[in-house]
């Protein structure tokens, strides 16, 4: 038994850690792209209008990523070298956990054993858990030859809360893990 518990231990800190893993980003790029020449960027809105999430998330994630442009020393400008857009997918995510712990007669049969439960201590009483996963995916477009020059994407969790403060964390990380990838080559993590 105690050598059961020092397995159990380091699992369930395992299945923890990964639990917390913020946000997984993938980027592509167009290799032909001169990244360096890239110095000023606009909003495009044709493509932010098509975004299907509220206004007020629209305005948060702009916010934050013109935070991140301006880190980087890029400038907002109306005649612009880059355009970005944005657009998200979320879809709901459904686990089921059967939670079983055995009885009286241990793992499997019992004699008493009526569709839910036993005489014993072992229940078989499923859980449901949902949560929301999120896309968030930005592009950047060349302002001259209207082509996608960049595109990343940041899938993760979403926290279905009603604390604004820490919605708008969450939206700042996914930008910021995003545009970590930004540009190409840059391994600043």
């Amino acid at each position: 038994m105690k050598t059961m518990k020092i397995l159990v231990l380091p699992v369930l800190a395992l299945l923890f850690l990964s639990s917390c893993v913020s946000v997984r980003v993938v980027s592509d790029y167009d290799k032909e792209a001169n990244f360096s020449a890239y110095k000023t960027y606009a909003f495009y809105k044709t493509g932010i209008d098509k975004a299907h999430i509220s206004d007020l998330d629209k305005k948060r994630i702009l916010k934050a990523i013109d935070a991140e442009m301006s880190s980087r020393g890029m400038v907002k400008a109306q005649d612009p070298d880059l355009l970005i857009s944005i657009f998200t997918k979320e879809r709901e995510q459904v686990d089921v956990y059967n939670n079983y712990w055995g009885g009286m007669y241990g793992w499997g049969w019992s004699p008493w054993y009526y569709g839910g439960y036993g005489p014993g201590w072992g229940w078989n009483s499923p859980a449901v858990s949902t949560s929301t996963q999120g896309s968030l995916y930005i592009d950047l477009i060349d302002a001259k030859n209207k082509e996608l020059v960049w595109q990343g994407k940041g899938v993760g969790t979403l926290n279905n809360t009603r604390n604004i403060e820490k919605k708008e964390e969450r939206i700042r990380e996914f930008v910021t893990e995003i545009l970590q990838q930004y540009p190409p080559g840059n391994n600043s993590k």
